[in-house]
This record gives C-alpha cells, structure tokens and sequence, in this order.
C-alpha cells in the first residue's frame, strides 16, 4: 500500500479486495480515510468506491467476515454501510491487539453527480473512477487507493493532491465555478476543511466561494447546520467562522452574527468590535470543552448586544439587557438552523441569559446571598456556567485579563465555600407544596405558591438554615400573615 495502515486495515482491505475480485468489479479506498492517512490523521472510516453495484459488492464483503457485521442498505441513494468489530471479526490478527473501535465502510458505485442550477437534488449516473474523482470536492478528497489484482495498493492522483496536503491547500479539482455549481454546500465544506486541517484555501477557489455565496440558499438546512456545527467542534472554530464572514456566507446563513461585527465611534467614544470578540470567547472555550452546546453558547452569548447598543453621554456605549433580549433570541435561532428544540436549547438560553451574573461576583464585598442565588439559579450547569464566563473575559491587554481571571478564581472559591456550607447546587426545598397543602388543609392555590416561594428566598437570603425544621417554622409563621393556621402537626 502506498500509505501506512495498521494490520487489522489490511486485513479488512484485503477481505474487500477479494470480494471485488469474485465480482470481476474494481474497487478503490477513496477520499478521507486516504487523505487521513497521508497525514497521520486519525480515522476509524473509509469509503470504497466500485465500478458496479456498491451494494452488492458490500453484501459479498459483509459474508466474509465471522460473525457477520452489520450491514445498512440505502437502495434510493445506491449505497451501503458496514460496520465491523474489530475485537471480535479480525481472529487472525495478533491476540494481544486489544483496539475495541468500530471500523466502518461505506459502499458505493462510481458515478456521475450533478445538480440542475436550482434543484437541492443531485442527478446521478454510474460512472469510471475518473468521473467519480472529477465530481469529488477537492483534490485531497478525491485520493484514490487500487484494490485490483493488476495494481493493488497503487495510489490514484489525478489532480496532484498528495502535492496540495504537503503545501496545506484546499483547492477543486476542476474549475471551481464547475465544483461548487454541481454542489453549493461544498463551499461551506472547503471552509469546515480549512478550520479542521488548518488548511488556506486557494485564492481562485475563495474568489469562487465569494462570486457563489448566494448560491448556498438552494442548499437544506440541516446540510449547512451539519457543516455549521463541524466548524464549531474543530479545534480553533474562528478560523471557520472568519472564512464565512470574509466570503459571504455567513450574511446568508447567518446574518444575527453578522450584525455584531464592527466598531462604532461617537464623540471620540468607540466600543470593541462584538463580531471578534465572539470568535475569541468561541477560541477559549473550545480550549476547555468539547461540548457542542457549551460552544454555542459562547457563540450566542452577546447575540442580543445590536438590538440593546445604545450611546449614553455620561458612560459610553452600553449595551444594557442584552443578555436577556439574547436569550430571547436563542429559540429563533435554533428554531431556523434546525437544532433540537429540547434540553439542548433550553440550557444554551440559560447560559446565554446567566453569563453576566458570575463577573458581577468578583468584587469583594459580594454577599453569600448572591452567590446562594447563582448556585440555585444555575443548578447543576454551574461549572459549565463558569468555563463561559472565563472565557469571555478578553483583552488585548494581557495584564487585565490575568487580573480579571485571578477576580474569576475568587468568585469559583466562593461559590465552593457556600456551596460546602449550605448545599444549593441542586438544591430540593425543605419544605414542598404537599406538605404545605396538608399542614394547612388547603388545595393547589396561591397561598401555596407565596409560602413555596418565601421559604425558598429565605434559604437563598440566609435567614433560615437550610433545613426541615428551620423551614416549617418559617412557614407557620409566615402563614399567620396570610391568615393561616395549620390543621395539623409537623408532618
């Protein structure tokens, strides 16, 4: 082979090869297992390619193997998908090789693929590895491994592709007004690839992205999310969303972000640019998690900051609320990018309307009343909470981003102290609206509601012990006032 794979590789490739060769079919590794490899990139995926029945050619793969794996067939797009145990298919392979991954192969016939100007539906013809290659992204993308008989492991590079990895270049294998009019999303891909690999981008090639922007509004949403979120997860996501910004895309897909770029000036008074500094909280957090959810929060954190921008003489720009009308925003938004409509959102809302609270924290005469409040109101997405708000403190001034983050090692060593004292995280009350309802002999009503939420603020306000018997006395005595009395003891 002229790229180094393990032995459990080349036992499934010549598994594969072998079944080709029955079906007198050839068939080739293509695209990012052999881009991966070539370099040193993990990957625990390959797809093949055959001049044929990708599906039949799939089926004779999957008979070869003991047990049989699992084999997906998607007879409307020719395709089919094994994935194969490793542990338990490959017997001949060293016992002491313990890899307990999944490996999994995507089948395919070569085929020609084009779209129609203003159709999101590709039309498809069998096709040569050459029409197969022409039709694929990117050079890199379009690497080819033989598993014939004739020439078995050769590589197949028609557009110098090997020559593009060594140099870090995204760029089409034909003309690239051809490439990204066959498939618009591709744009987007050449710009996830480029974040992903820390690749440039040819400069034809991003001439065309910026010339065919407009043409990504024919693509679905869940496609452009899917590369969306791809570019979020690579290691430093404001590559991408730079890349989207300076070509246009992002106007179209994306315009709530877009609004926060610039820096305005009044009166020799100017704000910093809310756009870049955005990509930069994204640049912190991805430092610490890997979590797509916490990486749009980062992203959506100041996305309320346009409509709140206001010039007061006496202090600058403000951008008062804008923490609450961002919150707002965050169900629209995913609403439109076809994100879950679940937990997922409700917790980017909540970080995006709390990431304000714990910097408010950081001065030294702060209650323990606040901080019970944050622990109660932030429950058990208070660490994530945190890792927000560190990351949002960016300066260019390194000396005041150390001092903010020594004040941020204060607040979380506060928050560790009260929460080792009084317990909120997670917090249960003491006391419950049955136990309320009972007490008094009362049903679901207001009164309920009003002790409920009188217990509650005075735990949180450190008035009463956080505790059953602190709290039933509280209740009795602040049922008197509602003219109250209990019915019976102390359940």
């Amino acid at each position: 082979m002229d790229i180094n794979c393990t032995e459990k590789e080349l036992f499934i490739f010549k598994k594969i090869a072998h079944a080709a060769w029955e079906l007198g079919m050839p068939a080739y590794l293509i695209g990012g297992f052999v881009r991966d490899k070539l370099i040193d990139r993990n990957t625990k995926d390959a797809d093949i390619v055959c001049e044929g029945d990708g599906i039949e050619l799939a089926k004779a793969v999957a008979k070869r193997f003991k047990p049989m794996p699992n084999l997906s067939v998607f007879k409307s797009f020719g395709t089919a998908h094994i994935k194969v145990n490793l542990s338990h298919s490959l017997d001949v392979v060293a016992a002491d090789d313990s890899d307990e991954a999944v490996f999994e192969l995507e089948f395919v016939g070569a085929r020609k693929e084009s779209y129609q100007y203003h159709s999101r539906n590709p039309q498809v013809a069998p096709g040569s590895l050459e029409d197969d290659q022409n039709r694929r992204d990117f050079t890199i993308n379009a690497l080819a491994i033989s598993l014939n008989k004739n020439d078995y492991g050769k590589l197949v590079d028609p557009f110098d592709g090997v020559n593009d990895l060594k140099k870090k270049i995204i760029r089409t294998p034909l003309a690239p007004l051809q490439t990204f009019s066959d498939d618009p999303l591709r744009m987007m891909r050449a710009i996830r690839f480029a974040a992903q690999l820390n690749f440039t981008i040819e400069e034809k090639t991003f001439q065309a992205i910026k010339d065919n922007a407009y043409r990504i509004n024919i693509i679905s949403q869940e496609r452009i999310t899917e590369e969306l979120n791809k570019i979020l997860l690579s290691s430093k996501p404001s590559v991408g969303f730079h890349l989207l910004y300076q070509s246009g895309l992002l106007h179209i897909i994306f315009p709530q972000m877009v609004d926060l770029a610039g820096a305005e000036f009044k009166d020799g008074i100017g704000h910093k640019d809310n756009f870049y500094h955005t990509l930069q909280v994204v640049d912190n957090i991805s430092k610490k998690t890997n979590d797509l959810w916490l990486r749009w929060s980062a992203v959506l954190h100041d996305i309320g900051k346009p409509a709140t921008k206001k010039f007061d003489e006496e202090h600058g720009w403000t951008f008062h609320g804008h923490e609450v009308v961002g919150a707002k925003m965050v169900r629209k938004i995913f609403e439109k990018f076809r994100l879950p409509m679940d937990a997922k959102m409700r917790f980017v809302r909540k970080m995006v309307e709390m990431h304000l609270r714990p910097i408010s924290l950081s001065r030294e005469d702060i209650t323990d009343s606040a901080i019970r409040r944050l622990l109660f109101d932030a429950g058990e997405d208070i660490d994530a909470l945190m890792t927000l708000c560190e990351a949002d403190i960016t300066s260019k001034n390194k000396l005041k981003v150390k001092r903010y983050l020594e004040n941020f090692k204060l607040v979380r060593q506060r928050c560790a102290e009260v929460e080792e004292k009084d317990r909120i995280r997670n917090w249960q009350p003491p006391i419950t609206g049955e136990i309320i309802m009972e007490v008094f002999d009362i049903p679901p009503s207001r009164p309920v509601g009003i002790l409920k939420a009188a217990i509650k603020d005075a735990i949180l306000d450190g008035e009463i012990e956080n505790n059953y018997d602190a709290a039933y006395n509280f209740m009795i005595e602040k049922a008197r006032e509602l003219g109250l009395s209990p019915k019976k003891s102390k359940i």
